[in-house]
């Protein structure tokens, strides 16, 4: 089952930081630059972004940059110790490496750029999205709402089974 996780761990890592260096080194994506996709619904918008979401604790100090790597981390190993002593489904594992490796990928760019590189916009007609994200952020949403949908609460899956046997 940990293979599943690391797996996806890894896909989720390396599909973000490959994107990113694509996006924005190879195809020269830069502050001040954009471009139209699928326009209005998929955009390329170059962002830094010091915080998290939607900008909060987007101060760009040391302080804050510091804090979030650190609590990047302890997430990080927090879920990855869950999911090893527990008896998790493969896809609440894979759920758990897309979230740990979208979460590693954002804490490598704060400790090389300072910031998380940003640079997918959805908008709709008639409204522009002032906000851009990574893939990494997809990957933990995904993996956040997988681990919700996919994982089992031992204690509840005891019950049941004990319930199942009466």
């Amino acid at each position: 089952m940990m293979r599943a996780f690391s797996l996806a761990a890894f896909v989720a890592f390396a599909v973000d930081q490959i994107s990113k260096y694509v996006v924005i080194h190879m195809w020269g994506l830069r502050a001040g630059r954009s471009f139209d996709v699928f326009p209005p619904y998929l955009n390329f918008i170059y962002g830094e972004n010091c915080g998290i979401n939607f900008g909060i604790f987007g101060d760009c100090s040391e302080l804050g940059r510091w804090t979030l790597i650190i609590v990047g981390v302890v997430i990080c190993t927090a879920v990855t110790i869950w999911l090893r002593r527990t008896h998790q489904p493969v896809l609440a594992m894979i759920s758990g490496g897309l979230l740990v490796g979208g979460a590693l990928a954002n804490v490598l760019d704060r400790l090389f750029y300072g910031y998380v590189l940003d640079f997918l916009n959805n908008s709709l007609p008639g409204w522009n999205n002032p906000f851009v994200y990574n893939i990494a952020d997809v990957f933990i949403f995904a993996g956040a709402i997988g681990l919700v949908l996919f994982s089992t609460d031992k204690k509840t899956s005891q019950k049941r089974t004990k319930k199942k046997r009466q």
